[in-house]
């Protein structure tokens, strides 16, 4: 009698996306995002590499999934900057604060921030990520020889406005329309990009 093998995933594997994500936890926090590595991740949870990649497919999408952050900027902000330039800077206002705008967002979102500011386990993580991902995706798309400090201004003027409204909730721009925020804070993002 022979036996065929199913293609697909061995079974009994259910419990190893729970292992590399604790895996993960633990090397983010000890080793930051850029120190992280999947091999290492998947030796500390007892896997294979692949096994690492076939449940979370990026280092990215796997740092993503550990600290559950609510948008992608990895992957969304790259499309932003491929649309018309003159409109980059309130695209990339819009697309921030709509997705903050949501509960689900918003609540992940504050925790995230929070963590990100009183951490020392997590902080390093986080910055890292957002230092390679978001930061270093919008300089490598900018031609000037300052791209790494616009980038990381773009990244500063974001990330106040996500404190003062979402976290701190300072009146008059807690409650001001996006539209608002979009229109005046837009072009100084698009001057830290191309001017």
């Amino acid at each position: 009698m022979t036996t065929t093998r199913r293609r697909g995933r061995p079974k009994g594997e259910s419990g190893s996306r729970a292992l590399i994500v604790v895996a993960a936890e633990h090397e983010f926090g000890e080793n930051g995002y850029d120190g992280a590595t999947i091999r290492a991740i998947a030796g500390r949870a007892g896997v294979d590499s692949a096994l690492v990649h076939h449940y979370f497919g990026t280092k990215a999408d796997l740092f993503a999934e550990v600290i559950g952050i609510p948008l992608r900027p990895d992957v969304d902000v790259p499309a932003i900057l491929e649309g018309p330039r003159d409109e980059v800077g309130e695209r990339l206002v819009r697309y921030v604060l709509e997705a903050f705008e949501r509960p689900d967002v918003r609540r992940r979102g504050v925790t995230m921030i929070r963590v990100a500011i009183g951490s020392k386990v997590m902080s390093p993580p986080l910055v890292g990520f957002l230092s390679r991902e978001l930061i270093g995706r919008i300089a490598a798309r900018l031609d000037v020889p300052d791209a790494g400090l616009r980038a990381a201004l773009v990244a500063s003027q974001i990330a106040g406005i996500l404190v003062t409204r979402y976290v701190a909730k300072i009146p008059p721009i807690a409650d001001a329309p996006v539209d608002e925020l979009v229109a005046r804070v837009g072009p100084t993002i698009q001057r830290y990009l191309f001017e």
